[in-house]
Order: C-alpha cells, then sequence, then structure tokens
C-alpha cells in the first residue's frame, strides 16, 4: 500500500525563509506549497487538503494569530506550527492556547522544525484514525471542548493511547480497562471512547466504585424497587440501568469490596439485574469500562481482587501515562486552563512572565493533570493585576525546589522543545555539570537525563 504524502503550506512574507523551509522539508514524503499572505494561503487551503501549515505571526493583511484562528474554524483537519522573529512570550501562550501545536523563535534550527513536522504529522495520523466508518465523527467532538489534538496526543505515549482508543471503539461490547495514576484523565479516554463508538447516542453513565457502602451496593448497581425498604418510595433504576444501550463507566474499580465483586461478575456474564425487593429480571445493553489507580495483580496477591474478575476487565489495557512522562503538553494545557479558567472567573486572560512555563516544565506534577489545571485556576485567583508570575505559583515554586538562574534569558522559548533544553541547563548550572544530582532534581533517571542531552543537543561545558 502507498503511504500517504504530506502536505504542508508555509506562509511567510520573506521569500527567503519561505523557499529555504521548502528546500531542507520537501522529499517523498512532504510536499510543501508556499504562501506569501494569507490571501494566498487560503486559496491554497480550499483548494486541497493541508496535513500542517507552518505561519508567521507577522504577516500582511491580517497578524498569523488571526490566520490561526480562521484556520482551526475553517479547516481543523490541518495543525499550524507559529513562528515569529519577535520573541514574545505572550503570543506563544495566545497561539497555544488558539490551537497551534508548536512555536519557534527566529532564527531557529531547520533540524528542530522537522523534528517537530514529523511529530505532529504522527498526530494528524491519529487523529484521522479517530474519525468514524461514516466520516463524521472527529476527535474534538469525541472530546468536546476540554482538549484539543494538539494538547492530548502530543507524545509518542499519547498517540498509542489515542490508537487504541480508535481500535477499542470500533468493537461495540469489548470491556476496557484503563489504569494510571490518579489525574491522568481516565474519564475523559472512557468518554472519548463512547464517543467515537456506534454507542454515542445513547447514555454514558460514570459511577464512582470507591464511595459505595456495601449495603447500597445492590440498590446504586441494580436499582430497587419502590417499598423494598424504608425510604423507597418510588421505583428507581440502577447504574446498569441508566447506561442501558451505552457505555456503564465504572471508575477505581479497585476499591471495590471483594464480597461484591462476585455480584458485579454475575451481571457482566449474564447481563441480567434485577433491581432490589423484586423477582423480576431485566436484560441490559452496555459495554463496561472500568479505571483503577491501583495494581490489580498486586490486590489479587493480597487477596483483595478476584482473579476471575480481573480477567474479564482486562480483555483490552489503555495504561495513560503520568504528565511528568509527557511534558511535551504541559505548554498547550497550560494556555488552555488559563483561557478556561479566564472566563470562568469573567477577566481578560492575563499576560505571562517568561519564567512560568520553564518553571512547569521542572515540576514533576505528583497529581498530574488535575493538579496543573487546580494550579492555574488558583494562580488566576491570586492574580489581581494583568500580569502572572511565578509569585502566583507558591506551590509551584515551592515544591520544585530549583532556582532559575539571574540571567536566564527574557524570551527563553524558541520551540516547546527549547524550552526542555533551557530547562535542562538551568539545572545542570545550577548543579555543575553533575549529572546525578540534575536527574534528581528534575525527576527523571541518570540514564533519560543522558538520552536528553543527546536528543537535545546540549554540550557541557
Amino acid at each position: 500500500m502507498k503511504s500517504h504524502r504530506a502536505t504542508i503550506l508555509v506562509l511567510d512574507d520573506e521569500s527567503g525563509i519561505r523557499t529555504e523551509i521548502r528546500d531542507f522539508l520537501d522529499s517523498g514524503r512532504i510536499r510543501v506549497l508556499l504562501a506569501a499572505a494569507p490571501s494566498e494561503a487560503f486559496s491554497i487551503l480550499s483548494g486541497q487538503p493541508v496535513d500542517l501549515a507552518i505561519v508567521d505571526i507577522r504577516l500582511p493583511e491580517m497578524s498569523g494569530l488571526e490566520v490561526l484562528k480562521e484556520i482551526k474554524r475553517k479547516f481543523p483537519g490541518t495543525a499550524v506550527i507559529m513562528m515569529s522573529g519577535h520573541g514574545d512570550m505572550d503570543s506563544v501562550i495566545v497561539a497555544l492556547r488558539d490551537g497551534a501545536v508548536d512555536y519557534f523563535k527566529k532564527p531557529f534550527r531547520l533540524q528542530d522544525l522537522l523534528q517537530s513536522v514529523e511529530k505532529n504529522l504522527k498526530v494528524q495520523v491519529a487523529a484521522r484514525r479517530l474519525m468514524g466508518t461514516n466520516g463524521a465523527m472527529n476527535f474534538e467532538e469525541a472530546f468536546g471542548s476540554l482538549f484539543s489534538p494538539s494538547m492530548i496526543a502530543v507524545s509518542p505515549a499519547m498517540i498509542a493511547v489515542v490508537e487504541k482508543m480508535h481500535l477499542v471503539a470500533r468493537s461495540r461490547d469489548t470491556t476496557v480497562l484503563i489504569t494510571g495514576e490518579s489525574g491522568t484523565g481516565k474519564e475523559l479516554i472512557a468518554r472519548g471512547i463512547h464517543q467515537i463508538s456506534s454507542r454515542r447516542d445513547m447514555p454514558f453513565h460514570p459511577a464512582n466504585c470507591s464511595s459505595i457502602p456495601d449495603e447500597l451496593f445492590e440498590s446504586e448497581f441494580f436499582g430497587y424497587k419502590k417499598g423494598a425498604f424504608t425510604g423507597a418510595t418510588a421505583d428507581k433504576p440502577g447504574w446498569f440501568e441508566a447506561a442501558d444501550r451505552g457505555t456503564l463507566f465504572l471508575d477505581e474499580v479497585g476499591d471495590l469490596k471483594i464480597n461484591l465483586q462476585a455480584k458485579l461478575l454475575r451481571v457482566m456474564d449474564d447481563r441480567q439485574i434485577t433491581r432490589l425487593g423484586s423477582t423480576a429480571t431485566r436484560r441490559v445493553d452496555v459495554r463496561i469500562i472500568t479505571a483503577t489507580n491501583q495494581d490489580l495483580e498486586a490486590l489479587i496477591e493480597k487477596g483483595r481482587f478476584r482473579t476471575d474478575l480481573y480477567h474479564r476487565l482486562n480483555t483490552f489495557v489503555i495504561n495513560l501515562p503520568p504528565l511528568r512522562e509527557r511534558k511535551e503538553a504541559i505548554p498547550a494545557l497550560f494556555g488552555q486552563y488559563l483561557e478556561h479558567y479566564s472566563k470562568k472567573l469573567d477577566r481578560t486572560p492575563p499576560a505571562v512572565d517568561h519564567d512560568i512555563i520553564p518553571s512547569l516544565l521542572l515540576y514533576d506534577f505528583p497529581g498530574n493533570v488535575r493538579e496543573l489545571k487546580h494550579m492555574v485556576e488558583r494562580a488566576l485567583i491570586l492574580c489581581e493585576g494583568d500580569r502572572l508570575t511565578l509569585h502566583h505559583f507558591d506551590h509551584l515554586k515551592l515544591k520544585t525546589k530549583i532556582t532559575l538562574p539571574a540571567e536566564w534569558p527574557v524570551h527563553p522559548v524558541e520551540s516547546l522543545s527549547q524550552m526542555e533544553k533551557e530547562s535542562i541547563l538551568a539545572v545542570l548550572k545550577q548543579t555543575g555539570n553533575n549529572k546525578s544530582q540534575a536527574a534528581r532534581l528534575l525527576k527523571i533517571s541518570r540514564q533519560a537525563l543522558d538520552r536528553k542531552i543527546l536528543k537535545l543537543g546540549i554540550e557541557l561545558t
């Protein structure tokens, strides 16, 4: 089967930059088209599919940020990389918030641009695979307004998650187990599977197993009949009936008491429930998706989880990596949450000091995406002026225990990979190039640090 040749559009009013990028990127795998003005670019976009656009911020006719918004509105299947000769951190945040997948400050290394292009073309392939068989279901429909493709799948690990979601969504009934630390977004993945499956028009019912007392298990899972117990003044459907023909999402399934696990297993096997106080059985048609932040195999060894239920649940497993293993997503997520909570607090998004994102990249985020979200919300509440500073991230400053050097550049961001490079350089300088100590501060292994140093072309002096 012939592989797809990606199409890239370069929009810049400087002919030298356009041709330089084209000559470097154009190959048997990538076709590069050029535009000197937004009107020319939109003419190209209207005439053929474009996988990725590289757009300068300063342009004739309209700004690159306005071009970005128009592309995301009219051509949502096109990813956008921004570039600028003016290292403006506010523009970085606005671009990422509005859907850009990367940002480069001129001059930049063409090899770095190529790496970003190749990474984001892989994301585009994963996003296309999320489309339903009728071509009507895209990523934004699957995840609502919470995430864009660039934010959920900017790392190889998350691209693999997206691909697994697509594969299992083709099946109507396959049980799915989502594993991962607390705060990684397991329910979001469950909702995504539901919304790209044939059950998308039916209910998605989330329920938390850790909050169920033993005596309420049957009434919550299976429902009850009027008069079944004191206070049962009317018939009430349980979780299985609430999710009938749709998806039942059981979060924290590892917390379910072992004496209740057999009852869940029975219903999963025969798909029939009986309401408390009734003798009539009801057949239910549900896909069951479960999630846990615990090691279920370890719970089995301790006698706290049934082996047969475990094998019933883990038909198809999706593991969500923690945020510290996909830090590429932090700048984009930060921009998304900045916009979200600014709207929620009915205020204009503030300007952002240059040292906030590098500091975020140095932080370990034990609370994962949820912690980042709450961190941004708290900072906006504390910020009474028009500029966010590291002072508003007091928790972050306390936990990182890393001091950025005084000579940290005012505009350090050339690209997302450059952010990581500058952060590592800052820590290495602080530790006198002691890689073991630097790795401990960065919360990564010495081997991982060596790989990053090699990948990012860091030279130790």
